[in-house]
C-alpha cells in the first residue's frame, strides 16, 4: 500500500461515509426506524468517519514509518468487516450480518495495536 493509494482510499471512504450518513438521514430514515436499525447504521457510519481520519494519518506517517503499512490494511480491512457488516444488517435487517461484524472489530484492534507496536519499536 503507497502513500498515494492510502490517501486515495481514505478519500473514497470519509466521501462513502459522508454520503451513507445523508442517506440514513433521510432516504433509508423510514425504513430503519421502523426496523429499529437506526443505532446500528449510525455506529458503523460514525466507525467509518473515525477510521478514516486514523487511515489519513497513518497516510501522514507512512514515509517515516513504512510498517505502518500493514497497519492501514488492517484497518481498510476492519472498516469493511465491520462498517460494512453493520451497514448491510441495518439495511436488511438479516441477524446473521452481526456475525461478521466482531471479525472487523477484531481486525481495527490489532491495527491499531500495530500501529502503536509501529511507533514503540522505532529508536528514540
Amino acid at each position: 500500500m503507497t502513500q498515494r493509494t492510502t490517501f486515495i482510499i481514505s478519500f473514497l471512504l470519509g466521501l462513502l461515509a459522508v454520503g451513507l450518513g445523508a442517506f440514513g438521514a433521510h432516504a433509508f430514515r423510514n425504513s430503519l426506524e421502523a426496523s429499529g436499525r437506526m443505532d446500528t447504521y449510525e455506529l458503523a457510519v460514525r466507525y467509518m468517519f473515525y477510521h478514516t481520519f486514523a487511515l489519513i494519518v497513518c497516510g501522514m506517517l507512512m514515509e517515516k514509518f513504512p510498517a505502518l503499512k500493514i497497519t492501514v490494511l488492517l484497518l481498510l480491512a476492519g472498516i469493511i468487516l465491520f462498517s460494512g457488516s453493520l451497514l448491510t444488517l441495518a439495511l436488511t435487517d438479516e441477524a446473521g450480518w452481526g456475525a461478521v461484524t466482531p471479525l472487523g472489530g477484531i481486525a481495527l484492534l490489532v491495527g491499531w495495536g500495530k500501529a502503536a507496536w509501529v511507533i514503540y519499536k522505532q529508536p528514540r
